[in-house]
């Protein structure tokens, strides 16, 4: 009989990897990123002090991360060897890029909520401009106008972009009018807002005469941009149906139309909302357009069909571009106004993030 020899017991060794093992310790980057950024911070701050200026936070950090990089790649490629010195450089050159386009999104945040906190207030959410001069007043016609023109423009561009993306998936897949259609659709996507804006007061203009304002004019012009980004949106979300779903059900006799309504639609609504409140979230910060179209005004109209509509981007504009005595209230009145919008938009992406998680198919364990 072969006498099996008792098995070793296996030993970690719970020291700390030196330098000279081929691989920096994981806090390594982080100490060479801290060196840098003294390293880039003491030219700035001693001119600061020479100078009586103010320190230059973003140069200093620019020139950190150039630093950072050279730094990490010379220490990486000492220690580790050049495959993972170039992994560690171009590491920090995607997340560099990363930072930095991060950077527009932040500064554009603080400044907002900064400077429109200041008259966050009841005052300027039930009370509109009418008869207000200087200080005091409110947005509320600029709010309602907003969603009423953006509410219109939705309910007409969702019906055309998702029945044109049906037919382009579900029926004209490769004839010569799908490829007319694609083709007018990504023009569309790329036209300018005061383009679309000039169309829908021309269409008006001829209909009604010159110098029309009205608010379906505004969410005619809205939803010629809508409609294009809905039209991809749902295209894209219905090609990811499997045809398998499409086959089992004409397997069972059901007519495509009911297919479609009942299998596709349905495996794809979640992908669908999101499209449209993307698409919605497109729209509603434009300015040009609405201009031409709704026009401004300080009074509340709940009528889309008759008279001018306040928007909250036109209220913003008109309360920067216009500023009467004294200058800080109405001032105080467009970051409000542009910190409000912003609310929206992020209200609107957050309902499209429930809907599609509700909607979205139930996966089987």
């Amino acid at each position: 009989m072969t006498t099996l020899a008792p098995e070793t017991p296996l030993t970690i060794s719970t020291s700390r990897a030196p330098l000279s093992s081929g691989h920096l310790p994981r806090w390594a980057p982080w100490a060479l990123l801290g060196v840098s950024l003294l390293i880039a911070a003491a030219p700035f701050g001693l001119s600061a002090a020479a100078s009586g200026s103010e320190f230059n936070i973003a140069g200093s950090l620019i020139v950190g991360a150039l630093l950072y990089l050279v730094i990490i790649y010379v220490t990486s490629r000492i220690v580790e060897g050049s495959r993972k010195a170039l992994d560690r450089f171009v590491t920090g050159i995607v997340t560099s890029a990363f930072l930095i386009a991060m950077v527009p999104l932040v500064s554009v945040g603080w400044t907002v909520i900064s400077n429109g906190i200041a008259r966050i207030d009841p005052l300027f959410f039930n009370s509109s401009m009418r008869g207000v001069l200087g200080e005091g007043g409110g947005a509320l016609h600029a709010i309602i106008g907003t969603l009423m023109v953006t509410l219109a423009a939705t309910v007409i561009s969702v019906p055309i972009g998702l029945m044109t993306a049906v037919y382009l998936i579900e029926y004209g897949q490769g004839t010569r009018m799908s490829r007319i259609i694609t083709f007018l659709v990504d023009v569309m996507t790329g036209i300018p807002s005061i383009v679309a804006g000039l169309f829908a007061y021309a269409v008006f203009a001829l209909i009604f005469g010159p110098g029309v304002r009205m608010g379906i004019m505004g969410s005619v012009a809205l939803s010629v941009l809508m409609i294009p980004v809905v039209v991809r949106s749902t295209e894209e979300m219905l090609r990811l149906v499997p045809n398998d779903l499409r086959e089992a059900s004409y397997a069972l006799g059901v007519p495509k139309w009911l297919t479609i309504v009942k299998v596709v639609l349905p495996t794809s609504i979640a992908g669908i909302t999101t499209g449209i409140m993307l698409a919605v979230s497109r729209v509603i910060g434009e300015t040009a357009p609405l201009l031409l179209t709704a026009g401004f005004t300080d009074a509340m109209n709940y009528n889309l069909f008759s008279g001018r509509m306040q928007t909250l981007p036109v209220f913003t504009y008109s309360q920067y571009a216009y500023q009467g005595i004294p200058a800080e209230a109405y001032v105080d009145r467009a970051w409000d106004s542009a910190l409000t919008l912003i609310v929206i938009v992020m209200v609107l992406n957050l309902v499209a993030r429930f809907v599609a998680r509700v909607f979205a198919p139930k996966t089987g364990r």
